[in-house]
């Protein structure tokens, strides 16, 4: 679905001010939107050399979310909401949220206010310096050890497979420019990594320290298997290293196999002559055997699924309903959004 959008009269260069876009993707964060959109009206009062607008994608949240935004909307020409049809996943929330972006600069951040609004100021001087990418970077978290252990380990290991710049310990709370979001719109990955995808891109980037606080309001939507289905996600949408390895190891326990093999036809010819024991180390082998390769088919399936769903060209997201300011607010409103 694109919208059309018709610019207003000129404006003057000199009092015209870069657009700042803050996207949200939100789920069932209806308890979150009045505390969320009151801070985030605090950082803009503060940057009065920016215009501001808070772009909301709605993966059809099952609560008062959709209606607290509208009732926000009607109040602040500001905010924009957009909704899905369905829930279509947070990182195609995030890519539609940029896509759909008319700032100059994106920035995109959590509704859970887990990530703070008021490192903006930072992020948007990193910026003027000349940064096409700036990340948070989380020096503290409030959640179980076992499970911070858990990501530091995987985005260690993911970066490692990834042939480039990875940043670790680093999240979707990030700006990023509008010619990156222009090389976003050429994307087609109906399970995009979004934030692998634009370090792809290869533009300079930095990070920028903080402590993550802790959720006060609402649940967060990202349960064990949800976190294992974006690991998966990470690691194939980032790299096709596991492929390599997959065939190094085969390789390895081939020659390992046949090694044996003969050493055991070795023995039986040249020392006992009879078939030699060991049922059970048999039985062993064979059972590790095959769970290798039920766990390479699995892997090789994962990456066969994604040829598999971008291939089928079924638009995602689908967009239900939209809440877009009356009036245009300057030149900038010319970009259309495309899906």
């Amino acid at each position: 679905m694109a919208t059309s959008i018709t610019p207003v009269g000129p404006r003057s260069v000199t009092t015209l001010k870069r657009l700042v876009t803050v996207s949200v993707p939100v789920l069932n964060e209806a308890d979150n939107i009045e505390p969320l959109l009151k801070r985030l009206r605090a950082v803009a009062d503060t940057h009065g050399s920016y215009d501001f607008e808070f772009l909301f994608t709605d993966n059809a949240s099952t609560d008062a979310t959709f209606e607290r935004l509208a009732e926000e909307a009607c109040a602040d020409n500001r905010v924009r909401v957009i909704r899905f049809t369905r829930n279509f996943g947070f990182q195609t929330s995030i890519l539609t949220n940029y896509l759909n972006a008319r700032g100059d600069v994106a920035i995109q951040i959590d509704a859970d206010l887990q990530d703070p609004p008021e490192l903006f100021g930072e992020f948007l001087a990193a910026w003027e310096q000349g940064y096409k990418v700036v990340y948070g970077i989380r020096k503290s978290r409030p959640e179980n050890p076992v499970l911070s252990a858990a990501r530091k380990f995987f985005y260690r290991g993911l970066a490692s497979l990834s042939s480039v710049d990875l940043p670790v310990d680093a999240g979707d709370f990030r700006l990023i420019d509008r010619v990156v979001i222009e090389d976003l719109r050429r994307v087609r990955d109906e399970a995009p990594y979004i934030r692998g995808t634009i370090a792809q891109l290869g533009y300079q980037q930095i990070g920028i320290p903080y402590n993550r606080e802790q959720r006060q309001r609402g649940r967060s939507k990202f349960h064990l298997l949800a976190l294992i289905r974006f690991a998966v996600d990470g690691v194939c949408g980032q790299s096709t290293k596991p492929l390599e390895l997959i065939t190094l190891l085969g390789t390895i326990l081939s020659f390992l196999s046949f090694t044996g093999a003969l050493f055991y036809f070795a023995w039986y010819l040249l020392v006992i002559r009879r078939p030699p024991a060991g049922f059970t180390t048999l039985v062993i082998l064979i059972l590790l055997s095959t769970s290798v390769q039920t766990a390479f088919i699995g892997l090789l399936g994962e990456y066969i699924g994604r040829i598999f769903r971008n291939t089928r060209h079924i638009p995602a997201p689908i967009i239900d309903r939209r809440i877009e300011p009356v009036r245009a607010r300057d030149k900038r409103e010319a970009f259309a959004p495309h899906l």
